[in-house]
């Protein structure tokens, strides 16, 4: 008895920090209001890049646009927290070409000597205000630092909505060791970082003079110059396989590799979008600073926001206990049998603390941030 409760205490754990794919029945609309009130002073687009500001090294401007965010009505694959559509606007800012890469964030932390959270010994006191009253303690030999792992050896699953089935807690696993502590990141310093919490992400940013992009400056930067498009490319969904790292095949047991990876890619391995932006579909998930919530787009819809910060609150049904920040672009295990958050209005929430192997992050730079440089 004592054990199958710990095997349920960390099915449970696993549950709300783990990054699913899936839409659930319950992710209904809620009637309550926690976006902010949309009201706009007259405001002048940036939309040019100034001659005084020079690009910094590994990213590209995104010219301020106006555009319509979320899901278009001829995207069948859309779930209900992408929509309605509605009108925004975002003064231009410049956006890293490639998602961090373990090289840069290797620098970051050799130059500030950082830990990251899942490099760090685990407080059960703190863990247990994030989960649902009354759950057990596991044992402390499992209350040990780690991540969420893939598991790449399932071979057969009896519920798609059951992602514990494909999910591991590794001890040992963070973004030195991406599949445990005896793997490591030798020979892929051009290859994403992963386990990165927000937390993390943040004093990355903080070093780099950087920050997370919004939600809506992740999706102008995915659209580029093709605005409008279900794809950075564009409308055409048989292209994916050259286009970007994702699932082909049958998720989770058998990866068809047709696209050239199985897992997580080199950044720039595929093409990049038409502003020269590299892995905005697939490879891994991109946090970006905006709370996720579920019901935010049916609260804004009507009104033309000015570079929006996105809902005042996180809102999930599905993780009432862990706040959660909304995740762009899909990563390698992302299939059109399960899910297809490849697509630009895709949209998924993390929690704060959790982290995984197919998570990770890439900065912006606005112009006030380089003129005070």
């Amino acid at each position: 008895m004592k054990d199958l409760r710990v095997r349920a205490c960390i099915a449970m754990t696993i549950a709300v920090l783990v990054v699913s794919c899936k839409e659930r029945a319950s992710d209904k609309i809620n009637a309550a209001t926690t976006s902010k009130e949309v009201t706009q002073k007259p405001h002048e687009l940036l939309v040019a890049q100034p001659d005084s500001i020079k690009t910094p090294e590994g990213m590209v401007w995104v010219s301020g646009v106006e555009f319509t965010q979320g899901a278009g009505a001829g995207d069948a694959l859309a779930l209900p927290r992408e929509k309605p559509a509605h009108p925004v606007a975002v003064d231009g800012f410049f956006i890293d070409q490639t998602e961090v890469t373990n090289a840069q964030f290797e620098k970051f932390v050799d130059e500030t000597g950082y830990v990251t959270l899942a490099e760090r010994p685990v407080d059960w006191e703190a863990m247990k205000k994030t989960l649902p009253p009354g759950t057990p303690k596991p044992a402390d030999s499992l209350l040990q630092p780690g991540s969420l792992i893939f598991d790449r050896s399932v071979q057969q699953v009896t519920d798609l909505n059951n992602y514990t089935q494909w999910w591991e807690w590794k001890i040992g696993a963070n973004w030195k060791h991406p599949q445990g502590p005896e793997s490591t990141i030798e020979g892929k310093a051009n290859y994403p970082v992963v386990h990165i919490s927000y937390e993390d992400a943040l004093a990355y940013c903080k070093w780099a003079n950087r920050r997370l992009p919004t939600e809506t400056e992740w999706e102008a930067a995915a659209y580029g110059k093709l605005p409008g498009g279900i794809y950075t490319w564009g409308d055409d969904a048989t292209a994916l396989p050259e286009k970007a790292n994702t699932w082909q095949g049958t998720f989770p047991t058998r990866n068809s590799d047709e696209d050239g990876f199985a897992y997580a890619a080199p950044v720039g391995s595929y093409a990049p979008n038409s502003l020269g932006i590299y892995d905005l579909s697939g490879n891994v998930w991109e946090l970006t600073q905006d709370w996720f919530s579920t019901r935010y787009y049916q609260e804004v819809a009507g009104s033309k926001s000015i570079n929006p910060q996105g809902a005042v609150e996180s809102y999930n049904p599905e993780n009432p206990y862990q706040p959660e920040k909304v995740i762009k672009g899909g990563s390698f295990l992302c299939d059109d049998s399960y899910c297809a958050s490849y697509r630009i209005s895709a949209r998924m929430g993390q929690a704060l603390e959790s982290s995984s192997d197919h998570s990770g992050f890439r900065t912006v730079a606005d112009v006030k941030m380089l003129q005070a440089d």
